[in-house]
This record gives structure tokens, C-alpha cells and sequence, in this order.
């Protein structure tokens, strides 16, 4: 069943696209009727079982390998999923890692420009090779994925990642404005504590979850679908005139 009938036939472009949050973003893309061109990095196999989720619907699907830290690997991916569709209609910003925690007097600055490449140069990246395809497009959009550290400055050890993220919500409202006269809306996530994922399996002790559910007014910690159902609302036409907003996905721990 479709989810999202005003996505149907859309041509969508998510950055690490089989993995973690970015999987179940794709895997509600395709519910909702999109082609999708599925970015991934090491994650070849879901990539692959995915491709074979949309076509059992009938819907395009192609995955394609890269690194974004690279321009060259970028402008390839742009340019292999116009080239797959014909068109371009909506960007997913999603690809980002806190690579480790370190305290300032910790981080090099190698690892400071490497976490800032992953999450924030990447980005620019791949924004700037989608835009001119956006642009001939009636209705297009961009969601970025933000994240709760990059409001609050998270916990301990993502200095640089919550910088990166923090970064990103002055990204989407430049973008915003800049894109906005194209007919391209721009607007991010900040998801909270989305448990399930690689991410915190990596980066989050069960202690330090345990402490930060027991917060969360809600008294759950999120999941992917959460995340995912928030970015097709905000890919979707049914917001029009919403652009250079971020929604807080976090079940109530912080607002603003």
C-alpha cells in the first residue's frame, strides 16, 4: 500500500541510502510509489536487496557505490542516477557519521577535518552537483539530516560531530533562500535518540541510552521509521510552503 500518493513517480537520490536511518528512509520512498537511486559506501548487499524491493513494485531502482569526501565520486552519482531516470525531484542529505568520541584536547586536526568532509563538505558536495537538476523542476526539495547534538552540543566526545550538525541547520537556511527563487525547498532533521541503528550500536553504551530514554518525556527512545515518516512529510508537496525549517525529532526532550 502506498503511503504517500504524492510522491509516486518521483525520482529520489539518498545518500547512504542502505543503511541504518537511510534504509528505512529508502525502503518508505519506495512505498510511497518513488524510484530511488540508492547511495551507499559498504552497505552493497541491502543496496542490492532494495533495488529488488522497488522493482517487485515496479518502480526504478539503481545503487551506486562512492565517497562523497571525494567530488570526482560525487559528480559520478549525480550524474549515474540522472542518467538512470532522466530527471531529478528530491535530494536526501543523510550520509554522516560521528566516526569516534574525542574531547577537545583530544582531536587532531586530521580528525577534525575528517569528520567535518563526512557530514558537512560532503553535503555541499552533493547539493551543489543536484541542484541545476532540481532546479529544472517544477516542485523540488532537499531534506538534510541534522541531528539533536547539533542543537543541544551533545553528549561528551562529539565536539566535532556536533558541530558538523549544528552546521547543518545554517546549511539548510542559506540554502533555503538561495534555492528558494529555483523552486527548490530546503528543509532538515534533527533526529534525537533513534535506537536500531549502527550508529548508536557503535557510538552508545546500553547505560548512556538507558539514562537518556528516562528523559525523553515520551519515555521512549525513537527508531528509524520515526525518522523516515518526518523526511518523506517534508520531501512531499503536501508542505509547499515550508522550506528552511528543521524538524525536532526526539519525542519532547528539547523544543524550540
Amino acid at each position: 500500500m502506498k503511503i504517500n500518493d504524492k510522491l509516486t513517480d518521483k525520482n529520489i537520490l539518498i545518500t547512504a541510502g542502505a543503511q541504518g536511518i537511510g534504509e528505512s528512509i529508502t525502503k518508505h520512498f519506495i512505498d510511497s510509489g518513488a524510484n530511488v537511486a540508492i547511495h551507499y559506501f559498504s552497505s552493497a548487499d541491502t543496496a542490492n536487496e532494495l533495488i529488488k524491493y522497488a522493482n517487485s513494485k515496479g518502480q526504478k531502482a539503481v545503487a551506486i557505490s562512492g565517497d562523497l569526501t571525494k567530488e570526482t565520486d560525487v559528480n559520478m552519482l549525480v550524474k549515474k542516477t540522472v542518467e538512470a531516470f532522466g530527471s531529478l525531484d528530491i535530494l536526501i542529505n543523510n550520509a554522516g557519521s560521528l566516526v569516534a568520541r574525542r574531547l577537545l584536547n583530544e582531536i587532531e586536526t586530521e580528525f577534525w577535518h575528517r569528520v567535518m568532509d563526512i557530514n558537512l563538505t560532503s553535503m555541499m558536495f552533493v547539493t551543489r552537483a543536484a541542484s541545476p537538476y532540481l532546479a529544472k523542476k517544477e516542485n523540488s526539495s532537499i531534506v538534510n539530516l541534522a541531528s539533536l547534538a547539533g542543537r543541544k552540543g551533545g553528549h561528551p566526545g562529539s565536539l566535532a560531530y556536533s558541530t558538523s550538525k549544528g552546521a547543518i541547520l545554517t546549511f539548510t537556511r542559506a540554502l533555503s533562500s538561495e534555492l528558494g527563487p529555483n523552486g527548490t525547498r530546503v528543509n532538515a532533521v534533527a533526529p534525537g535518540l533513534i535506537l536500531g541503528t549502527s550508529f548508536h550500536n557503535t557510538h552508545t553504551t546500553k547505560a548512556s541510552a538507558a539514562a537518556t530514554t528516562a528523559g525523553i518525556p515520551i519515555q521512549r527512545a525513537g527508531n528509524a521509521n520515526d525518522v523516515a515518516r518526518a523526511v518523506l512529510y517534508l520531501a512531499s508537496e503536501y508542505d509547499g510552503f515550508i522550506t528552511g525549517a528543521t524538524l525536532d525529532i526526539n519525542g519532547g526532550v528539547y523544543n524550540m
